[in-house]
């Protein structure tokens, strides 16, 4: 008999592992909303409910975590909302997976996750209709989603599978220790052909579905190389620091040289359709990463999808 609504809610899962390094130091229940995503409040709850051992013994909430002492916690399930059902998405493709995590080859037109105003179809989705069981850490809707591309981006993801691994791949985005590797092909040719953009980002002050480089802003940067110089455009390998939202899209176009095809940040529609481009030059081409559990170097790689080949093709031809 399947099991009832309150059945699901009720059930747990226990997970043991090793407290990571980065966490050396806190307090247990800091420890525990790090590693696995929740609120300190509830963090407490699970230690006064009996929830938690560190080393086998039962702590309180104050106490300290070293490095390496062995971690057991008894974590509820929650009901998965309905809009992270599995949904198959054609043309989503798994690159890796293990127990820890999963790298998808995203294609356009896909969201990261669910979020409010967007009916199209996500990652999240298409991992759970191919099998892939997430992390419970983080919000409902982005179980998982240690980071994020554009739904007109295509390219590398990795999402977590376990809640150590969601830990320190937060973690290791946070401290920039990600290598994120993206090839775009921008209008003009920048002068050097070889720089950093170091401005910072927020809101467009009058129009708040965009981005812009504003005072003030989170700080964001971006490092970008010439790959080939065409007679109009430029195909550029960029390296980000950081990973604000349409981080790439909105410091190309400060630099006057916009992604081919974003017309959002004042690129040129009609060299967009001569390209048959419907949206954004940008691929999330390399991913570099340590796996979160034994620390060995991943490292990933995606061929252009063929609207981007295309493209590329007419412009050398």
């Amino acid at each position: 008999m399947a099991p009832t609504r309150d059945e699901v809610i009720h059930a747990a899962v226990t997970r043991s592992l090793p407290v990571p390094e980065g966490l050396d130091g806190l307090r247990v229940d800091a420890a525990l909303a790090r590693l696995f995503g929740v609120s300190r409040t509830s963090a407490v709850g699970l230690i006064e409910g009996g929830d938690v051992l560190v080393d086998g013994g039962v702590p309180i909430k104050s106490d300290r975590v070293s490095s390496g002492a062995w971690l057991q916690v008894t974590l509820p399930l929650r009901a998965a909302p309905s809009s992270i059902e599995p949904v198959s998405v054609d043309g989503l493709r798994i690159v890796y997976a293990d127990a820890d995590l999963v790298v998808v080859d995203k294609p356009v037109g896909v969201a990261a996750h669910p979020s409010p105003g967007w009916t199209g179809p996500t990652v999240v989705q298409g991992v759970a209709a191919m099998g892939q069981l997430l992390s419970t850490s983080g919000a409902a809707e982005r179980q998982g989603v240690v980071h994020r591309l554009d739904a007109g981006t295509t390219g590398l993801m990795v999402l977590a599978k376990s809640e150590h691994a969601y830990g320190v791949l937060k973690d290791a985005f946070r401290e920039r220790r990600v290598d994120k590797g993206y090839h775009a092909l921008v209008q003009g040719h920048p002068d050097p052909s070889s720089g950093t953009v170091d401005a910072p980002i927020d809101r467009h002050p009058s129009a708040d579905w965009r981005f812009a480089v504003v005072a003030g802003g989170r700080p964001s940067v971006t490092h970008y190389e010439t790959l080939e110089a065409f007679r109009a455009v430029s195909l550029l390998d960029i390296r980000l620091e950081t990973g604000r939202t349409h981080q790439i899209r909105v410091h190309m176009a400060a630099l006057r040289h916009p992604c081919v095809g974003d017309l959002t940040y004042g690129a040129d529609p009609t060299l967009a359709q001569r390209l048959g481009l419907g949206r954004q030059w940008l691929h999330a081409q390399r991913l570099g990463f340590a796996h979160p559990g034994d620390r060995r170097p991943m490292v990933f790689q995606s061929p252009y999808p063929p609207d981007l080949s295309l493209a590329v093709a007419r412009v050398s031809g």
